[in-house]
């Protein structure tokens, strides 16, 4: 993967606005549009022998090849030997590097604060005869539980707790052990860190989130270096069939253009908004790796170029959290995160996570931030009534 004109594209800049904004496009046609719209097909004309790139719908569709191109090249530009698979959610896209990767008598690494599905992944990792270890996202605790580890799963920040760990140092061990690493990106998106770049053999995303930041599309994606692992990734996703429908690939790459016009209004509200909750009396366990009393600030300001969207904290009661959503008129309460409308949620009402009840999830949007501020604040005060 590189930014001069391969595989019938265009330049795509040096500037991460201008890689995003014309990241994936085809070659320009005369009379043709910008970005082609999205191709439904279950299957391609096909006279002969099977062969090119389009043969069955399961297998590849073109609107995918120009998202996964885009993908490609923000998560890794000019890198060459990278490729991306697009996937039908976060979860298909994480289920694909595990159980792809892993056979019976494995050993696989997870951390034990990280997303809420991990705990149902573990149970069906176990049945499958594979062993699996966890530890902390913080102080790089996996680092304690690597010796004969088939692969280490990292995800940095943490969801919902906004651990930072050092994905190099990460990386260094486990590929000194015989280990694959991967690490899932969805938090931070491509604009915040490059794992690959960090060296791990996979970068895992649920698109769904900041990626699309729309909220109107499922998709997740892997991105990783040309070689037996990746093929291992497509044979599973041809397998199970979790494929994402043209229509959502579209919508994905057609968001993907305001990325980083998105990504960094809400950077920059988030900080305003922690840096707003720092202090105030009624907030425990404030977390944004971005604020500089963080204590992930400092690992995360060396492998990270912006620091994300969510704000989590922690109300005294749960019946306290759950007046300060009501109270909200900014914030919608919801689950997910990343969108351009900023949403909020007591997270412990799912179970799963390790957090206390009036624990918040805080997904900042692309409101003015002088608004958000304002808001959070006012219902902070109203809640406490």
């Amino acid at each position: 993967m590189n930014d001069s004109a391969t595989d019938g594209r265009r330049p795509t800049g040096s500037g991460e606005g201008t890689r995003a904004v014309r990241a994936g496009l085809p070659e320009p046609v005369k009379h043709e549009p910008t970005l082609p719209g999205p191709v439904f097909a279950a299957h391609f004309h096909l006279p002969g022998e099977p062969t090119g790139p389009y043969t069955y719908g399961r297998d590849e569709n073109p609107t995918w090849t120009h998202l996964e191109r885009a993908i490609g090249e923000l998560e890794a530009p000019g890198q060459d030997g990278v490729e991306t698979l697009v996937f039908a959610s976060g979860m298909a896209a994480i289920s694909s590097v595990l159980f792809s990767q892993l056979r019976a008598g494995d050993t696989v690494v997870l951390p034990d604060d990280g997303y809420q599905a991990l705990p149902l992944v573990r149970a069906q990792l176990e049945a499958y005869g594979i062993e699996v270890r966890t530890a902390p996202t913080a102080d790089d605790a996996q680092l304690d539980v690597l010796d004969g580890v088939k692969l280490l799963w990292i995800e940095s920040p943490s969801n919902p707790g906004l651990d930072v760990c050092d994905i190099r140092r990460l990386v260094e061990a486990a590929h000194a052990r015989g280990a694959l690493v991967a690490v899932d990106n969805t938090l931070a998106t491509p604009l915040g860190q490059r794992p690959l770049e960090l060296g791990a053999d996979f970068s895992v995303a649920s698109g769904t989130k900041q990626l699309t930041g729309h909220g109107d599309v499922l998709l997740g994606y892997v991105t990783g270096r040309a070689g037996e692992p990746m093929t291992a990734v497509r044979r599973w996703r041809k397998i199970v069939g979790a494929i994402p429908g043209p229509m959502e690939a579209w919508l994905a790459h057609r968001s993907i253009a305001t990325l980083q016009l998105r990504v960094d209004r809400q950077n920059s509200s988030a900080l305003a908004v922690a840096e707003a909750l720092r202090g105030r009396p009624e907030v425990s366990g404030l977390r944004y790796p971005g604020l500089p009393s963080d204590p992930s600030h400092k690992v995360a300001s060396q492998q990270m170029r912006r620091y994300g969207c969510v704000v989590s904290f922690t109300l005294p009661t749960r019946a306290r959290a759950e007046r300060f959503l009501e109270a909200l008129r900014l914030v919608n309460d919801a689950t997910s995160f990343g969108g351009v409308r900023s949403t909020a949620e007591r997270r412990g009402r799912w179970g799963g996570d390790a957090v206390p009840e009036g624990f918040i999830r805080l997904s900042v949007g692309a409101e003015d931030p002088e608004d958000l501020v304002t808001d959070v604040l006012r219902a902070l005060e109203e809640s406490g009534r």
